[in-house]
């Protein structure tokens, strides 16, 4: 065992625990309090193991999809979260994620840490298969935990139906038999008072 490389893992790590203290802008399911960022990556990993049926198997490696679970929020140590519907913090989100991943990547040996960053990046961009259907589930949890929160959250920031509409339409492109579910669960929370139209 190389000692410097082990360090340097171990820096890493270290460094990721800290998504346990970053809170973000969807409660837990039983609206007890907000979930931190690792909280919702391990749940993200584990939806898309349940859901993986509903993929594009064919195209689709859920091993990938997994580690993109586990990295996708990762930047967040250091650019913070940025609430999904926040459209001010949104225009500068890019530009503080960048930064982060050039500051966290390189805590890990070089080749790991290019390797995590690309992974990073294709989730980021969401174009492949894998980031596709990653994207999909990313979108689905936080809007199913506000719909059984009552749209707590959507109700304190004045999210609108037509809002939530756009961002879960990429469940549309990575799940479609999922998407019509959400799309009724999205109108009952509009019948309900959740959100407003």
């Amino acid at each position: 065992m190389k000692e410097e490389k082990f360090l340097r893992q171990m820096n890493f790590l270290i460094e990721a625990d800290k998504m346990k203290s970053i809170y973000r802008q969807t409660y837990l399911a039983n609206g007890e309090r907000q979930e931190t960022d690792a909280e919702h990556s391990w749940h993200f990993a584990l939806m898309a193991m349940v859901l993986y049926e509903y993929a594009d198997q064919d195209k689709v490696d859920l091993d990938r999809v997994i580690k993109m679970a586990l990295v996708h929020d990762l930047v967040e140590i250091y650019a913070g979260d940025t609430y999904a519907y926040d459209e001010k913090e949104n225009v500068k989100k890019e530009e503080r994620e960048k930064l982060a991943a050039d500051k966290l990547f390189v805590l890990l040996p070089e080749e790991q840490g290019n390797a995590y960053r690309k992974l990073w990046e294709e989730f980021d961009a969401a174009e492949t298969p894998d980031a596709v259907f990653a994207s999909a589930v990313d979108r689905l949890q936080p809007f199913i935990n506000g719909y059984l929160t009552k749209g707590r959250m959507w109700q304190k920031h004045g999210v609108k139906s037509e809002q939530i509409k756009a961002r879960i339409k990429t469940i549309e492109k990575g799940m479609p038999d999922i998407y019509p579910y959400a799309v009724k669960m999205l109108e009952d929370a509009v019948k309900k008072g959740y959100l407003k139209e």
